[in-house]
């Protein structure tokens, strides 16, 4: 029973941090599809922030059933915050913006970057086969790396199988410790969803294989070359890659699994390996360093120009959603473009995203999971702090639809993968 419920709404000032570039820029970019230049120009100056709505949307969240949610918006030097409910249903800590959590498939954006940068390096080819770098692993050399980053590469996702029963399945790897090439071979045993580089179809084995590059080409591990290209330079000093630790180091959020049956109790699904997503969705941050990651990502300071393009050259993946490699582009309702990933690892729904120019973003979270409500509620965020107010009428006949499967939502990485 939760014996205590705070909310939490604040303004401040960020102390403004010079991040110089890490990587020299080219003097040309690759072309963005054409579509995106209109959503490009409105994504440059998004509507004044809706900080009541925002707040409204968090005690919506837990009206649905999360036992806190929380929202940050950063905006060009000003910081905004917003909590409400618990961080601990058993001793009733109220959650706060500083507390950490698991990002889930937000992962992603960190292993495409990593990727990027080495192509920067010349030490990959986006358009080259996987196997090129990774003899033998996949049984069709016409997919590439760039298809594993956009999700066409037609790898079925093993995770669709390990969760078709949410708790069960949970409580069955909670505790297991796979190696990537155990769970590479999962997604083989079964057909393949599409030819190589044909239409979108989400699968966390992508990222995978994504991992297993990112080791093979530097020698090192992910954990290492996350630390070493991204955390450190950024100072990301809430951010972590504890695989195959179980525990959510320091202050945190603890996480609340769902089970399928309704009025079933939570189930406290913090401590974990998530050894079953690793590269594809093992970090833990906080909704601080997220803003700091993407602001930084797209404010061109983590890949050359050129790369960061090519991040943005989209496919469609969804109601009012395009995907480029890593990276999630959600159409708002107000004609808003904004950029980054959800998240979902059992426990934790997180949502980061910015604008086109970095220079607004947005991380939240909602510590429950497989409860589609919830999820929903929480997208809300995003149309407060990049559309701000509008008339229910426009924002209502522009809302995606979101669709979900069985244990809503269907994926467990990625909220937004049906």
């Amino acid at each position: 029973m939760v014996s205590k419920i705070s909310t939490a709404l604040v303004r401040g000032t960020a102390v403004a941090v010079a991040l110089g570039s890490l990587l020299a820029v080219p003097a040309y970019a690759a072309p963005l599809e054409p579509a995106d230049t209109k959503a490009d120009a409105a994504a440059a100056a998004p509507p004044a922030a809706d900080m009541k709505g925002l707040w409204n949307v968090l005690r919506t969240a837990r009206r649905q059933g999360a036992p806190g949610a929380m929202a940050r918006l950063d905006d060009r030097g000003s910081v905004r915050w917003a909590a409400a409910g618990v961080a601990n249903r058993k001793t009733g800590r109220a959650l706060s913006n500083a507390d950490r959590f698991r990002i889930g498939s937000v992962t992603k954006i960190f292993s495409a970057v990593v990727l990027l940068q080495l192509a920067d390096e010349k030490k990959l080819a986006l358009d080259a086969p996987v196997n090129r770098y990774l003899p033998g692993l996949l049984p069709d050399d016409r997919i590439t790396v760039r298809h594993v980053l956009s999700h066409r590469s037609g790898l079925h996702d093993y995770s669709n199988d390990m969760f078709a029963r949410t708790v069960p399945g949970f409580e069955a790897v909670r505790k297991k410790v796979f190696t990537y090439r155990q769970l590479v071979n999962r997604s083989l045993s079964r057909p393949r969803t599409t030819k190589p580089g044909g239409a979108y179809s989400y699968s966390n084995t992508n990222f995978v294989v994504a991992g297993m590059l990112i080791e093979k080409l530097t020698g090192h591990a992910v954990r290492t070359e996350y630390r070493n290209r991204i955390f450190e330079p950024l100072k990301l000093g809430d951010t972590f890659y504890v695989h195959p630790g179980t525990k959510v180091p320091g202050r945190h959020a603890r996480g609340y699994l769902t089970p399928d049956t309704a009025g079933a109790a939570l189930v406290d699904a913090t401590e974990q390996t998530v050894s079953w997503a690793q590269s594809a969705g093992a970090v833990i941050s906080t909704t601080r360093d997220l803003n700091t990651f993407l602001s930084a990502l797209l404010g061109g300071r983590l890949t050359s120009r050129a790369q960061l393009a090519q991040m943005q050259r989209w496919v469609p993946s969804g109601t009012n959603q395009r995907y480029g490699l890593g990276l999630r582009r959600r159409d708002l309702s107000c004609g808003v473009s904004v950029y980054g990933h959800t998240g979902a690892v059992q426990g934790y729904y997180s949502y980061a995203f910015a604008s086109k120019d970095g220079k607004r973003s947005l991380a939240a979270l909602a510590n429950a999971s497989n409860n589609g409500s919830v999820h929903t509620a929480m997208l809300g965020t995003l149309e407060s702090a990049f559309c701000g107010k509008q008339t229910k009428k426009s924002r209502s006949a522009a809302t995606p639809v979101e669709r979900h499967g069985v244990g809503a939502p269907g994926n467990p990485l990625d909220p937004d993968a049906n």
